[in-house]
């Protein structure tokens, strides 16, 4: 791990109870993600969040994986969530096989590569991430158009979730890890 000069620092040690989380981010990333550096000092809310985002990406969700994933880097970008955005583009590139739309996003409205049914979905994002939230009725309308109850209430909580977890690391400011780098045109995983 990188040295940081985050104000507040992470945990020089993983505590035994998230080592289990610990093994798998080494297997996938090759590295322990750094989120899990700083929930270390809170293990038993660092798997309430996991345990809370695990159901949100489901294999059964109601929300397409890319979807999700392209609600939560956007949600990421808005946040200004270094390590959000980092690793919610990777899961982006991984989902559309390409990086293309991951590139697009923060500049989604004026892109041809969003569907109406994932502008809907970007703009009900961007409306639950502004603080207060600003949920408007054409919001409500366009996305209605496109999802079911069941459906608008899923992606209510995966918005929440986001801007949990994209907040709690700009606060703290935890560092990306270079798990994707957009700008360069390839995934490093």
């Amino acid at each position: 791990m990188k040295e940081t000069s985050a104000w507040v620092q992470p945990v020089k040690s993983i505590p035994a109870s998230l080592k289990p989380i610990a093994a798998v981010q080494k297997k996938h990333f090759g590295v322990v993600l750094n989120p899990t550096r700083w929930w270390g000092r809170m293990p038993r809310l660092f798997w309430l969040v996991a345990l809370f985002v695990g159901f949100l990406e489901r294999k059964n969700a109601r929300l397409e994986p890319k979807l999700r994933a392209l609600l939560m880097t956007r949600i990421s970008q808005l946040c200004h969530c270094a390590f959000c955005i980092d690793a919610n583009s990777l899961r982006l590139a991984e989902r559309c096989g390409a990086l293309d739309k991951v590139q697009a996003v923060s500049d989604w409205r004026e892109s041809a590569l969003f569907s109406p049914e994932d502008r809907a979905a970007l703009d009900y994002a961007e409306a639950v991430t502004a603080t207060p939230p600003q949920v408007t009725d054409a919001i409500k309308t366009e996305l209605k158009r496109y999802y079911s109850d069941e459906h608008i209430t899923e992606m209510t909580a995966l918005i929440a979730f986001q801007n949990l977890s994209a907040r709690f690391n700009a606060a703290l400011e935890i560092p990306s890890q270079g798990l994707c780098d957009a700008s360069k045109g390839k995934p490093h995983v």
